[in-house]
């Protein structure tokens, strides 16, 4: 979240220059590739670890739902959270950083 200055001008868009810097050299790459709006292009190393830990995720669901089923007591739910807690946050930590942005105008989610 790029907090809001109140000041004078223009709203920021990235919070570092940096930022601004990567997102304007993905626009350039996206334009020579030819992608088109909407489209973004990832390393595949990158890709690679936001399937590992969604996998993670699911596998964590999945043991969660088979760890409370019947009456585990205080104790298995809290297990069963921290389990789960910590496959989410592996994912919460994950972030994609486009290597190429297409279209005119597009600039990377920083929800991402």
């Amino acid at each position: 979240m790029i907090p809001d200055s109140g000041g004078p001008g223009r709203p920021r868009r990235y919070c570092r220059r940096s930022h601004r810097q990567r997102a304007f050299e993905a626009r350039r790459m996206g334009e020579v590739r030819g992608l088109g709006p909407g489209e973004a292009v990832v390393s595949a190393a990158d890709l690679a670890a936001l399937g590992d830990r969604l996998y993670l995720l699911r596998a964590a669901l999945d043991d969660t739902a088979d760890d409370v089923r019947g009456d585990p007591g205080a104790a298995g739910w809290k297990a069963a959270y921290r389990h789960l807690r910590l496959a989410a946050g592996e994912l919460a930590g994950t972030r994609l950083e486009p290597t190429a942005l297409g279209g005119e105008g597009t600039r990377p989610d920083t929800s991402l």
